[in-house]
């Protein structure tokens, strides 16, 4: 099963897009639970060296980047999961550019497979919390609408934007 999250926030430079597609100890609610991803949790994803997409909305036809053709590049620091993306001058690059630069797209969201053992649960507050320990890191994408209020986009050049952790949301797709 993919699991899909978002989260806020994205800079430019040029066509170079950074920011954090995820935000540790960080917690989204998500409707019926809330989530909170723990250092560590992108490490296996990240040492591997799978190829992990870049995309818009999480669709295939719109990829804007690859950790294989080094046009994305993830790392995880004391923050969370950040990331540099060249856009393609492609439609879908050149348009996520505009839309990046507009602050209509200033969100995050990542795909991602639970690794075995990767998740933890428990109720705070009378409401289950679930840990994120360890995932397979699918893909990044820049969207609208995310999840994780904490998490940013932006074009190097442009400051960062507030976003209402209200609108978060939750996609799980099935494979």
């Amino acid at each position: 099963m993919l699991e899909v999250r978002s989260t806020a926030g994205i800079e430019h430079k040029g066509r170079t897009v950074t920011g954090y597609a995820a935000v540790y100890g960080s917690p989204a609610d998500l409707g019926d639970f809330s989530e909170t991803i723990l250092p560590g949790a992108f490490d296996a994803s990240l040492r591997d060296g799978q190829n992990i997409r870049a995309l818009y909305h999480h669709q295939g036809a719109a990829i804007l980047g690859s950790t294989r053709a080094q046009t994305l590049r993830l790392r995880s620091d004391a923050k969370g999961l950040a990331f540099e993306l060249d856009l393609p001058n492609t439609t879908a690059g050149n348009d996520v550019l505009e839309l990046v630069k507009r602050g209509d797209v200033a969100g995050c969201s990542f795909g991602f497979r639970l690794s075995p053992g990767g998740d933890a649960w428990e109720h705070r507050n009378g409401k289950p919390c679930r840990e994120l320990r360890a995932v397979e890191l699918i893909e990044v994408t820049l969207t609208a609408d995310p999840a994780y209020g904490d998490t940013s986009v932006a074009l190097r050049c442009a400051a960062r934007l507030a976003f209402d952790a209200n609108r978060a949301w939750l996609e799980t797709v099935r494979c």
